[in-house]
C-alpha cells in the first residue's frame, strides 16, 4: 500500500508549537510508518519524518511571511497529483482546494474535512462529492449535502503528555486567541470562580486579544504565556485545576480538550459541536450551557477521579486507534476502486 500523505504548508509537519492540521498529519504518517506502511509525505522542507519526504515550499508560509501562501500552495498540491499514479491512495489534509486538481489522476483521494472554515467552501465538496471521499473528524462536523465514508476522531501521542493524578490551583484557556474560542468568556468564568487564569495560544485575531484579553492582564488574575511548544504544553495542561472550553462555534473537534484529559485534567466545556463527543460529561468534565453552569461545574471538578480522564483517551483517542481506523478506510477505499478498474 503506498500512500501519498498531503500535509498542509501553513506550518512544518510536525508544528513546533501550533499548527492542529500538520500536527494530526504527523502523528498519522509516524503511527502508518511504524506500522510498515509506505507513505510519502508532501510537506515543507523543514519537516521532520520517518516517511519518504517531498517538498516544494522550504518553511511555512506562517513562519517566514515573505512567502506567498497562493503561489506556494499551488505548487505544493500540484506536486502531488503530478506524482499522483506513482501511488494507491492519495491522502488529502489540504481542505477543499486539492480537489479541483483531482481529475489529474485515477489514484483515490481520501479527505479528511478538518472542519468547515464557511459555508462559501461547499461548492467544491459538493461537486467533488461522488469522485472522491470524505471522512469527517467527528458526527457533529458531518454536513448533511456530502457524503462519508467514516467518521475518524482524532487522535493523540500519549507519551507526549504526562498524567499528574493531583490537581493544580489554576484555570486554563489552551487555544487560539479568537472570538470563536470564547477567550473573554474564560476569563469571566475565571473571575466569578475567583481563581486565577493562564492563557496559552496563537493571537489569531489581534483586535480580540486587544479588546478582550490585554485589559485584564495582570501577572496574577490573568496571565497571558503566548504559544506554548510541546513540553511546556505538557506542564500547562497537567498542573491546571480545569480546562476552559467556552467556545462560541460548533467546533469540529478540540484537540487541546484530549490533550488535557490525557493529562488528567477535567474540562469544562460548552455543549456545542463535537463536545458532547469527546468530553464525556460528569466522568471526565462537564458540558455546560453558559457562564453560571460553568461556574457551578467548577465547584464540582474535585469529584472528577483524574485517572478517569487519562483512561477516556486511552480507551478512544491514540493515534493508534486513529491509524487503525485509517488503515480499514483506505483498504475499504482501495478494495472497491479495484473492483471499478476491473469492471471498466
Amino acid at each position: 500500500m503506498r500512500i501519498a500523505m498531503l500535509s498542509p504548508i501553513a506550518w512544518r509537519t510536525p508544528p513546533r508549537h501550533y499548527g492542529p492540521w500538520e500536527n494530526v498529519v504527523s502523528l498519522l504518517t509516524e503511527t502508518l510508518v511504524a506500522r510498515g506502511v509506505d507513505v510519502t509525505l508532501f510537506a515543507t522542507a523543514n519537516s521532520e519524518t520517518r516517511a519518504k519526504l517531498v517538498s516544494v515550499c522550504p518553511r511555512g508560509y506562517e513562519e517566514d511571511r515573505s512567502l506567498d501562501p497562493k503561489v506556494w500552495e499551488c505548487l505544493h498540491i500540484s506536486e502531488v497529483f503530478e506524482r499522483g499514479d506513482a501511488f494507491d491512495l492519495i491522502h488529502n489534509h489540504f481542505d477543499f482546494l486539492p480537489l479541483t486538481y483531482s481529475l489529474m489522476t485515477r489514484t483515490p483521494i481520501l479527505t479528511t474535512i478538518h472542519g468547515f472554515s464557511s459555508e462559501k467552501i461547499l461548492p467544491v465538496y459538493r461537486k467533488y462529492n461522488k469522485r472522491t471521499y470524505y471522512v469527517a473528524i467527528s458526527d457533529a462536523d458531518r454536513h448533511p449535502d456530502l457524503d462519508y465514508v467514516a467518521t475518524i476522531h482524532h487522535g493523540i501521542d500519549l507519551r507526549c503528555f504526562t498524567f499528574r493524578p493531583e490537581p493544580g490551583g489554576y484555570l486554563l484557556f489552551f487555544g487560539r486567541i479568537h472570538p470563536d474560542k470564547g477567550p473573554a468568556e474564560a476569563i469571566e468564568i475565571a473571575r466569578r470562580a475567583g481563581m486565577p487564569l493562564v492563557m496559552a495560544g496563537i493571537v489569531q485575531d489581534p483586535l480580540c486579544f486587544d479588546r478582550e484579553v490585554a485589559p485584564h492582564l495582570d501577572n496574577r488574575n490573568v496571565r497571558y504565556l503566548g504559544s506554548a511548544g510541546p513540553q511546556e504544553r505538557d506542564r500547562l495542561l497537567g498542573e491546571a485545576y480545569a480546562l476552559l472550553h467556552p467556545i462560541r462555534f460548533e467546533e469540529p473537534f478540540g484537540l487541546s480538550v484530549v490533550e488535557a484529559m490525557a493529562c488528567g485534567t477535567p474540562v469544562v466545556a460548552y455543549r456545542r459541536g463535537s463536545m458532547p463527543e469527546v468530553v464525556q460529561h460528569g466522568r471526565t468534565g462537564f458540558l455546560v450551557e453558559s457562564l453560571d453552569e460553568a461556574v457551578e461545574a467548577l465547584k464540582r471538578v474535585r469529584q472528577i477521579d483524574r485517572s478517569a480522564c487519562r483512561k477516556w483517551v486511552e480507551e478512544r483517542f491514540t493515534a493508534e486507534r486513529m491509524a487503525d481506523d485509517y488503515l480499514a478506510v483506505y483498504r475499504k477505499i482501495l478494495s472497491g476502486h479495484k473492483r471499478e478498474a476491473h469492471s471498466s
